[in-house]
């Protein structure tokens, strides 16, 4: 019964992280909505944000059904505090300019693609049914952002000084993707989710082909950022946390 106990709190936490690494992005991502260089571009992120809510809410309502009780949703997405949030610390990095943003977005959608690749052959049907339907989607996230990291990468001498200035800021929050928590090894024994260190290799031959057309080199500091996965966070979390459920807190249980 412990080890069965065990098992469902794994399942709970990994669901978790897959929406908070969403939820989190979205926020970051929602605050160029308006903003965005150009109007048909300002249209394309805010699609790609819509896109990532999306498949947040499908993990957060399943969570709350394996959570169970009151757990909906919304009480995830807004009543949790920072160390009850799971994501990796690279979602929850600052925008900063263009560059930093489509940067961020690209090292997360490759990622991101590997990962729901190998997850729609998931023994959960659930994770497996939400990792299938969101893939054509993510496939276009990584399109777009690979365009515009070439575009920028290969484009003004400003340009590509601003895109390798976003690659050294981001860099050090990426081996944290591939970095297994306990709830991952956990559910890869049982088959529910991947080996997440062994989608590197390919993550890595796709970062450097599209660098290597985008004239931009790849850090030689490989030492990594951790934490996020397990409730350890920077400080932005609260900040984008204090703008994202103040509603909630403010009047509780508010509906429109």
């Amino acid at each position: 019964m412990e080890q069965s106990n065990n098992d469902h709190t794994a399942l709970v936490d990994y669901v978790l992280h897959l929406a908070d690494n969403n939820l989190i992005l979205t926020q970051r991502n929602a605050a160029w909505c308006g903003h965005g260089p150009i109007l048909e571009q300002d249209i394309a992120i805010t699609n790609i944000t819509l896109d990532l809510i999306g498949q947040a809410r499908n993990f957060y309502q399943y969570a709350a059904t394996l959570i169970g009780g009151d757990a909906t949703e919304d009480s995830l997405a807004y009543l949790r505090n920072e160390r009850s949030f799971k994501n990796c610390l690279l979602v929850e990095q600052p925008n900063g300019d263009w560059a930093q943003t489509v940067t961020k977005q690209f090292f997360y959608s490759v990622y991101q693609f590997l990962l729901y690749e190998q997850l729609q052959k998931s023994s959960d049907e659930t994770l497996a049914a939400i990792a299938a339907k969101s893939l054509k989607e993510v496939t276009y996230h990584v399109t777009w952002s690979s365009d515009w990291v070439i575009r920028l990468g290969d484009g003004t001498t400003e340009s590509q000084q601003r895109m390798q200035q976003a690659i050294d800021n981001l860099w050090n929050y990426t081996g944290e993707l591939f970095e297994p928590a306990a709830y991952e090894n956990s559910l890869h024994q049982q088959q529910i989710a991947p080996a997440i260190a062994t989608l590197q290799p390919a993550w890595l031959q796709k970062v450097k082909e599209v660098f290597a057309e985008a004239t931009l080199t790849i850090p030689e500091n490989s030492f990594v950022q951790t934490g996020g996965k397990n409730g350890l966070h920077t400080e932005q979390l609260g900040y984008i946390l204090t703008e994202l459920q103040y509603l909630q807190r403010t009047y509780p249980g508010a509906n429109w």
